[in-house]
């Protein structure tokens, strides 16, 4: 029994039953997210060789959104059409589009610069947005067991 108007009208909020992760972090989140990342995945169907590439793909976005995203972001995962799904989001002053647009392998000497280029090499899709207000990222993993087309 409430006493709600019974004549007012329903806002109605979409439910995202295949949400797994939806939380902010910052550097001292980074172990944490990684973790929770890795049991989520895990527990949709992900494993194996999958699972770290996925893991580690997720683990150098958020790294990056920390490092050159003003020190914090914003970590969702879900899964969807037997996907998995993660979108990394921050703050940051953008990619520029010289730096987004090369797609080589980094010099093995270089000390950064190997973040965007693993998690594309690891996923099966990625996708950037960029921009003077932040970045986000989308990154998608099947979850049957087939290899990945490197990118």
């Amino acid at each position: 029994m409430t006493n709600a108007d019974p004549h007012a009208r329903r806002t109605v909020v979409p439910i995202e039953p295949a949400l797994l992760i939806a939380e902010a972090f910052d550097q001292a989140q980074v172990t944490e997210i990684r973790h929770s990342v890795t049991s989520c995945a895990h527990a949709s169907g992900l494993s194996g060789q999958r699972l770290d590439d996925f893991v580690l793909a997720i683990n150098e976005l958020i790294t990056n959104a920390v490092r050159h995203g003003g020190g914090r972001g914003w970590l969702r995962l879900w899964h969807e059409s037997g996907v998995l799904v993660c979108e990394v989001a921050d703050h940051g002053h953008g990619i520029s589009p010289q730096r987004l647009g090369d797609r080589s392998r980094p010099a093995p000497d270089t000390a950064g610069g190997w973040g965007l280029w693993l998690a594309r090499e690891l996923t099966d899709a990625m996708e950037v947005v960029t921009g003077t207000a932040g970045t986000t990222v989308r990154i998608t993993t099947g979850l049957t067991n087939h290899n990945h087309t490197p990118r």
